[in-house]
């Protein structure tokens, strides 16, 4: 059986860290893996008897200089750990780890290397020193792996256009389809009073929720707004100020959003800019209707995936394949969108049909497919090139 290892910086709650969760769980009876983290928080469910490695156990408030000057040193680290467990192929996720598979690599690591990008670096690291040395590192490091994957078309475009990376392999985001239609179903304590939007996102700038409560200021419809963060006082100011409070409803980071979800009759997002947006294939699963911005990137690719990806929407509204596209920041045609949905029980319904079949594709049997695939491709690929040397 193949020897695969899996880097992560810790599984705490995170989107990456649910992907490893979900892989660990699809993929042990095809690997022997061995999981390496970073650090020992874990809020995931194990596989029994799952391997674990730690590299090292730092401190998440770490300063930028010495993550830094650490890279090599854990780099030379991990290539030990790999030749010790005969690891075969390193799949990691996330900068960091990256570039610790990476120095492995340039350090004598004889293992297949994978990585896996989970945003757009141009934007992640768009800002001050700290963002100058990512990009500089994926720049020198991203190239020397034996393939690279994105969890999105935008997120591979990205690197390939703004960082000379080729090629990048995208490989989506699975989601356990059974167990968000489980949750969906249970009780939700509030009731609609009237036609209802849901939201789920961090109160922060870039998710920019302000545009939808402008939007709904004129509409007869209530919005559910869930999620934490630092925007939290002032959105509530803004709904009071709009006279809002029997419309708009902060309710919080919610351990299972799906019942809201699933009680909602549309679900609306509002983001700047993404990487791969979950909570549109969760929107999906619960066979809600979409309103979303067309930000790049994720919404198009998951939204409308037979048109033009690399092109995004300024100006009016688009009727996709299983949702309404609206451009970002942009509060009049948001309202639009909505007015739309409110009024057409028909599009109501077709998207409800059409986008619970959507998110069959997403689904972590078949994603959990295209990894394994890709893995052995590289095997093969790698196998046949050596024994030609």
């Amino acid at each position: 059986m193949t020897k695969l290892a899996i880097l992560i910086y810790s599984l705490a709650g995170g989107g990456a860290e649910r992907v490893v969760s979900i892989l660990l769980d699809e993929l042990k009876d095809t690997y022997d893996i061995t999981l390496v983290l970073m650090n020992d928080t874990i809020h995931y469910s194990l596989p029994e008897n799952q391997k674990i490695i730690y590299l090292e156990n730092s401190s998440p408030n770490e300063q930028g200089f010495w993550k830094l000057f650490k890279l090599p040193l854990l780099g030379l680290k991990y290539k030990k750990i790999c030749i010790q467990n005969n690891i075969d192929t390193t799949l990691s996720f996330m900068n960091r780890p990256n570039y610790i598979a990476l120095f492995s690599k340039i350090f004598g690591n004889a293992s297949n290397i994978i990585i896996s990008e989970r945003s757009q670096p141009s934007l992640q690291h768009k800002r001050g020193m700290q963002g100058f040395i990512n990009r500089i590192l994926i720049k020198f490091l991203y190239p020397k792996a034996d393939k690279i994957i994105a969890n999105s078309l935008g997120n591979s475009l990205d690197l390939e256009n703004k960082f000379d990376v080729h090629p990048v392999y995208t490989i989506n985001n699975p989601f356990d389809l059974a167990k968000i239609h489980i949750l969906s179903r249970e009780y939700c304590e509030i009731a609609r009073k009237k036609f209802t939007f849901v939201t789920v996102g961090r109160l922060d700038a870039g998710k920019n929720h302000s545009i939808i409560i402008d939007a709904i200021k004129d509409l007869d419809a209530e919005l559910w707004i869930i999620g934490e963060g630092p925007l939290r006082n002032t959105l509530q100011a803004k709904i009071k100020e709009l006279h809002l409070e029997d419309s708009v409803y902060l309710l919080g980071r919610q351990d299972n959003p799906f019942k809201y979800l699933s009680k909602a009759d549309c679900f609306v997002f509002s983001s700047n800019h993404e990487g791969f947006p979950n909570v549109l294939v969760e929107a999906l699963a619960c066979a809600l209707p979409i309103i979303s911005t067309d930000c790049p990137s994720g919404p198009r690719e998951i939204l409308a995936p037979d048109t033009t990806q690399d092109t995004h929407l300024k100006t009016g509204i688009e009727i996709a394949q299983y949702a309404i596209l609206t451009p970002i920041n942009d509060s009049e045609n948001l309202k639009k969108a909505m007015h739309t949905i409110i009024t057409d029980k028909d599009m109501c319904n077709s998207y409800r049909t059409r986008n619970i079949q959507r998110a069959q594709d997403f689904s972590k049997e078949k994603i959990s497919l295209q990894f394994i695939n890709s893995i052995q491709n590289l095997n093969y690929m790698l196998k046949g090139k050596r024994c030609v040397e």
